[in-house]
């Protein structure tokens, strides 16, 4: 299986890179490291490739997209995880940077990726198309209201986008759960330490992404099989 991941540098991009590879699968991987980036190629070779590509940018997706697909097939499987937390405070206190900085990662890269890989998808009828929200997506907390508001915005682009495929393909927004990451840890502190670290999330996650279908077009699922 051809695997489109962004955000492979670290997280949950970085576990389900290694286990999909680990599994058999070709993974094409992007993020913002370049030491990162660097590592991923040096451990894995082709038929394998990651860029340093910030998907905020519109024209560095579309450079990356069609070097992707140039000579090769388009992606069995999509998944849109590159994303950025924002600072904890109350919505009056987030500067108006930040706010957009967050806009820009978490919605519009997600469109960008879309807009340069689905195409293809679209003209083969097939394929699957992940993006990653969050609890937070489906329920709200305080001092997260950009993000909150990031993720809500990726539940309703997703059952959108779903309602736009033709028969055969699935756009599914997906809550992976509560993880060990450097991003929860930001929220969290120590309190992270409690979840599962990413690496062995991605034992549970990777194979339950792997048997997403048309029968889960637009449907909200959480990793686990949980609908929510």
């Amino acid at each position: 299986m051809k695997i489109i991941i962004t955000g492979v540098t670290r997280g949950l991009g970085r576990a389900l890179t290694e286990y999909f590879i680990k599994a058999g699968h070709t993974v094409i991987g992007c993020g913002r490291s370049g030491e990162a980036i660097f590592e991923l190629r040096m451990a894995h070779g082709a038929p394998h490739d990651f860029s340093v590509v910030d998907v905020a940018l519109d024209n560095k997706v579309a450079v990356w997209a069609a070097k992707v697909l140039e000579h090769g097939s388009p992606p069995d499987l999509l998944i849109n995880n590159a994303g950025i937390m924002n600072r904890l405070a109350p919505l009056w206190e987030q500067e108006d940077r930040e706010f957009t900085k967050l806009v820009d990662a978490n919605i519009r890269g997600v469109a960008n990726v879309i807009r340069h890989f689905v195409p293809v998808m679209v003209a083969a009828k097939k394929g699957v198309i992940v993006n990653l929200s969050s609890g937070w997506g489906r329920g709200v907390a305080p001092d997260v209201a950009p993000y909150c508001m990031s993720k809500w915005a990726i539940e309703g682009l997703t059952k959108a986008l779903a309602e736009e495929l033709p028969k055969g393909m699935a756009a599914v927004p997906l809550n992976p759960g509560v993880i060990d990451t450097e991003m929860l840890r930001s929220c969290w502190a120590d309190g992270a330490g409690a979840y599962p670290k990413a690496e062995v999330w991605a034992e549970r996650a990777a194979p339950f992404i792997l048997q997403l279908g048309a029968k889960d077009n637009g449907r909200s699922l959480s990793v686990g099989g949980t609908e929510g």
